[in-house]
């Protein structure tokens, strides 16, 4: 596994270095008290700052002391930790403003070679906004207000980690995770009796579930691990999850049955890839629909089966009137995979779980930062944002910041000013041209509210 990088919190006692790596790292794992000193020895962690991951060093605050003494050996720990890492978080206190301390720390931070970000924190408010004037005498570039506290500020501190923690080889990005070694964890979901347990029996070739022809008879989520063997040969590992029936809501009134579907709900949540399994004797129907969009919502991928083909008739006019209302009733996600198959003769189900692996490395997929911004600024060029009132809206830039399902921010200003028929087209475009097919993909924006930065 390839090492993540590292950001070193440094700073004097008591500006909040504790607070905010508790914040980067999701949890309290540093102890956190107004008393100054409480962080002794380097303390590490995995942080996520909107989708980006990297490791962050929480260090002693910083003292000039003998280095024979506790706080000298002290800051022998810290002047290590930023030695290590790939850039040093250096920490002031915004309202209290720069101190004599924070110079010495300032001076000692520009003899070393590792690049250097600038935050003041207990930025909120206005209380802040003269610390921050005086920290541009400490010659490390421009202060970034946060509040460790409250969260404040972490759109403009993600842009100027961003350099320091992206890998510049895209050949890196672009290499696809192994996903052989991993089971997929496949969900089969419908309405009552649509033939699901049936299914798996027939994928798993033995009466491993009970099946009759009454509906609502699985109540609880059942897994099952099995390998299936690829047309190439392979074995690829599986988990099959079977679900209860899921009936229109306002039917549901059996406490059992409500358990059963809440259970089935959690086994989407739990999937990677959900199989949406139609009676072909019944058509699609809305509560089909409803089920497909709360999968859709819960940015799990979705396949959609047709049951019981063995048994339909007039194929092809039942399959187009299908796959005309799947385009109308799911149009947030169009080109949905459509398939037929029959849980009695084992018609198409080589097929089904060939698709349901191929559109997990789509759904697990991350696109390079130069790809994707190629493909950005292409979009823009063809058709430019509005203008509401005559004020440009400025897109900067996009990045990816998730995968399982692909989520991307885009950054620039006036943002709130964009209008949701751009935001699909980007939507989109990004689905055709960046090979997402119909994967449900998370686009939002974030605008900078740095004081210092420029509106253009």
């Amino acid at each position: 596994m390839a090492k993540l990088p590292t950001i070193a919190i440094v700073g004097r006692p008591n500006v909040g270095k504790s607070t905010l790596f508790n914040r980067l790292v999701g949890k309290r794992l540093a102890l956190v008290d107004d008393r100054p000193g409480v962080t002794r020895d380097r303390r590490e962690g995995d942080a996520n700052l909107l989708g980006l991951e990297f490791r962050v060093i929480d260090t002693a605050g910083y003292e000039d002391e003998d280095p024979d003494t506790l706080p000298g050996r002290m800051r022998a720990q810290t002047t290590a930790a930023v030695r290590e890492a790939d850039a040093a978080l250096f920490l002031f206190d915004a309202r209290a403003g720069v101190t004599p301390l924070d110079e010495e720390i300032g001076r000692w931070l520009r003899s070393e070679t590792t690049p250097v970000i600038l935050a003041g924190n207990k930025a909120e408010g206005r209380a802040g906004e003269a610390g921050l004037l005086e920290a541009w005498s400490l010659g490390l570039g421009e202060p970034i207000p946060i509040s460790a506290e409250h969260g404040e500020g972490v759109v403009d501190l993600f842009e100027h980690i961003r350099p320091h923690v992206e890998r510049e080889d895209e050949e890196a990005e672009d290499e696809p995770e192994d996903e052989n070694d991993r089971p997929l964890k496949l969900a089969i979901v419908g309405r009552p009796n649509a033939g699901k347990s049936t299914l798996i029996n027939r994928i798993l070739e033995e009466e491993r579930l009970i099946t009759g022809p009454e509906a609502g008879i699985t109540r609880d989520s059942i897994s099952i691990d099995w390998e299936w063997q690829s047309p190439d040969g392979r074995l690829r590992p599986v988990r099959l999850i079977d679900t209860a029936g899921m009936r229109k809501k306002a039917k549901v009134q059996d406490k059992l049955e409500k358990l059963s579907v809440a259970d089935g709900r959690r086994a989407v949540e739990f999937a990677e890839v959900v199989v949406l399994l139609l009676d072909a004797t019944l058509g699609l129907e809305a509560q089909d629909l409803r089920i497909a969009d709360y999968v859709l919502q819960e940015g799990r991928a979705l396949l959609i089966a047709i049951n019981k083909w063995d048994v339909a008739e007039n194929h092809s006019h039942l399959f187009q009137g299908i796959s005309a209302a799947l385009q109308e009733g799911l149009s947030q996600a169009p080109g949905v995979p459509l398939l037929s198959v029959s849980a009695m003769t084992g018609k198409g189900l080589d097929q089904l779980l060939d698709a349901a692996f191929k559109v997990r490395e789509v759904w697990s997929r991350r696109v390079s930062t130069g790809q994707l911004n190629r493909w950005f600024e292409a979009a823009i060029e063809r058709n430019p944002p509005p203008a509401p009132g005559g004020k440009r809206i400025k897109l900067r830039y996009i990045t990816q910041v998730n995968t399982r399902p692909p989520a991307f921010v885009i950054f620039g200003n006036r943002l709130e000013m964009l209008p949701d028929s751009y935001l699909r087209y980007l939507t989109n475009g990004m689905r055709k041209e960046l090979d997402f097919g119909a994967v449900p993909v998370r686009l939002s924006t974030r605008t900078s509210k740095n004081p210092f930065s420029k509106d253009d």
